[in-house]
């Protein structure tokens, strides 16, 4: 089984949950305290009267109390040991069907990994979707069509080849990025020292260099501040001339060619889709991408545009908006509304705004999406120092477990796997980190009521109800789907347990896998629901993710009717 689903023993231990008697069935909260990230406690002692089950559930986010283990991959003789503790503390009645013959813990969160020059070969993308990569995300900044190409072929030779993984694809545009020109060699900018940006093509120099953007000078004014590669340098703008932008270095460094450079609580006026991008995209038209990630959107009208170009051409391609100019905050409702999902881009966002303001517009980003039942990406600077070094500093780890608890969708890793010099590393650390931190995620607790937009269908009472179930007596939802609706609906109100999503589309297939909880799986429907639903369940079992005696939940339901009369939704709960 894929490791993007399954984590290995030496990753994470979990203790198993307590299955009720059949006379009282008690909640979550009254059987587990809350884990909290500061606990060394090994699990309670029980008395006889609470037997654990050979059918029990090993999930994460609701596990019993465990000792936090080292976030660093290499510590797994020690976590061995703990596991064999545990097992000698925590015997199964039957260890035919005993959970710890073969832990099956799931990661819940999608780890998006960026392809470049460390991995765009066959042997590491295998390794990185063994590692746990759920997107492969192609960045159009870099690169020609001939080297994506080329990853696109492989991921698609990977899903061909995988029974029990899918890995989506991601085309992220460049965007109207405003770069600085080329230079013969790195020059060194002092503090106090001036330099001069100008729209003349073809100059670079020790004291001025061209930038790309013929409008350069009339967008910025005295005063403005000016950041490079986001801020690892910045200047102040002094005055400026017809065709030239002088300015004085406040924070100096080693300039380079082709630097990205930004002014602070601006946008560049220019379109947020180029030439360029249209390019790509009718790229991504031709190779059947799965998700779009449009580069510093504005306004709605843009993403209305791509969606209508979209339609046009027959693609079934989701929109995913990058939230990372300042001209976009006013309108994320409106942006959100009209896109399938949002990336919040940190990068240029902190340096268009304030970087104080960056954590607060990255949870509000998350609450929106959320409230929407759009899918959401956190981004950017996530394992930036495993870039150069093989362990990560805590404050990464805290920020993933962050975005993991705010309910993010997905996690990416851009340089970290794009040119990095440890990106299977990185995958595995992010998994790692954020396996044990959906663990510390109480569970069998109520769905949130989490927007009117869940209102409008009868599907979403379907889905209330199915998460409730799966929250109160801890099962996993079986679902079969050939839109999809359905299981990001279900994903969106976070069941406790995995949504198993069945459908007959490989596009669909592909497409669920970047949604919070869903292990999409593709499989052939036949006429007869019975016989299809007897196959969905001999296959789960047959693979491991679930196992005999077993109680799921199976949801039908959704906009397009399968199996049943379209004024017909019904919820059954079957024992394997």
């Amino acid at each position: 089984m894929a490791m993007s689903e399954i984590v290995p023993t030496r990753s994470i231990f979990t203790s198993l949950s307590y299955p009720t008697t059949s006379s009282t069935r008690h909640t979550p909260q009254t059987l587990l305290k809350p884990q909290t990230f500061a606990s060394k406690l090994l699990p309670p002692q029980r008395s006889n009267t609470h037997k654990l089950s050979t059918t029990c559930h090993v999930y994460a986010s609701k596990s019993a109390p465990s000792q936090v283990l080292p976030v660093s991959p290499h510590d797994e003789q020690k976590i061995e040991e703990e596991l064999q503790h545990l097992h000698g503390l925590q015997k199964l009645g039957n260890s035919s069907v005993g959970m710890w013959s073969k832990p099956t813990f799931r990661r819940k969160t999608k780890i998006v990994c960026t392809i470049g020059p460390s991995t765009d070969t066959k042997e590491m993308i295998w390794k990185l979707a063994e590692a746990g990569m759920n997107v492969a995300r192609l960045n159009m900044s870099h690169g020609d069509h001939a080297s994506h190409q080329k990853v696109i072929d492989l991921v698609k030779e990977y899903n061909a080849q995988s029974k029990d993984n899918v890995i989506a694809i991601m085309l992220d545009t460049k965007g109207p990025e405003v770069r600085s020109g080329d230079l013969p060699q790195p020059i060194y900018l002092a503090s106090g020292q001036e330099f001069t940006f100008t729209i003349r093509r073809g100059v670079g120099t020790a004291d001025c260099v061209s930038v790309n953007y013929d409008d350069f000078v009339n967008d910025v004014e005295a005063g403005d501040m000016l950041l490079v590669d986001g801020g690892m340098m910045s200047l102040v703008v002094k005055s400026k001339s017809d065709d030239s932008v002088k300015c004085e270095v406040v924070d100096g460094g080693e300039l380079k060619s082709r630097r990205h450079l930004n002014v602070r609580g601006k946008s560049a006026t220019l379109p947020s889709i180029t030439e360029k991008d249209w390019d790509d995209i009718k790229f991504g038209v031709d190779n059947k991408v799965d998700f779009y990630a449009v580069s510093f959107v504005k306004d709605a009208q843009v993403v209305h545009e791509l969606k209508n170009y979209l339609k046009s051409s027959g693609a079934d391609i989701h929109v995913i908006v990058k939230i990372e100019s300042a001209d976009s905050i006013p309108n994320l409702h409106s942006i959100i509304t009209a896109s399938d999902g949002a990336m919040v881009a940190r990068g240029d966002l902190g340096a268009e705004l304030p970087i104080e303001e960056v954590p607060f517009l990255q949870e509000e980003i998350i609450g929106i999406c959320r409230s929407m039942g759009k899918a959401v990406i956190v981004a950017t600077n996530m394992l930036e120092s495993m870039i150069v070094h093989p362990t990560p500093t805590r404050a990464e780890v805290s920020d993933i477990a962050i975005a993991v608890r705010e309910g993010s969708d997905g996690i990416m890793l851009s340089g970290e796997t794009a040119h990095g010099n440890f990106p299977l590393k990185a995958v595995k650390v992010m998994h790692t980190v954020a396996l044990r931190t959906e663990a510390s995620i109480p569970g069998g607790q109520m769905p949130p009521n989490i927007g009117q937009v869940f209102k409008n269908h009868m599907s979403e009472m379907f889905a209330y109800h199915a998460t409730t179930m799966s929250n109160t007596l801890g099962t996993s939802t079986v679902v079969f789907t050939r839109s999809g609706f359905m299981a990001i609906l279900l994903s969106h109100y976070r069941p406790s347990g995995t949504i198993f999503a069945f459908t007959d589309q490989k596009r669909v297939q592909q497409r669920l896998a970047l949604y919070q909880g869903v292990c999409p799986i593709y499989m052939e429907f036949s006429d007869d629901a019975e016989e299809t639903f007897i196959r969905a369940l001999d296959l789960l079992q047959k693979q491991g993710r679930v196992k005999s005696g077993e109680e799921v939940a199976l949801v039908q339901s959704g906009r397009q009717s399968i199996w049943r009369f379209q004024t017909t939704h019904n919820i059954q709960v079957r024992t394997v």
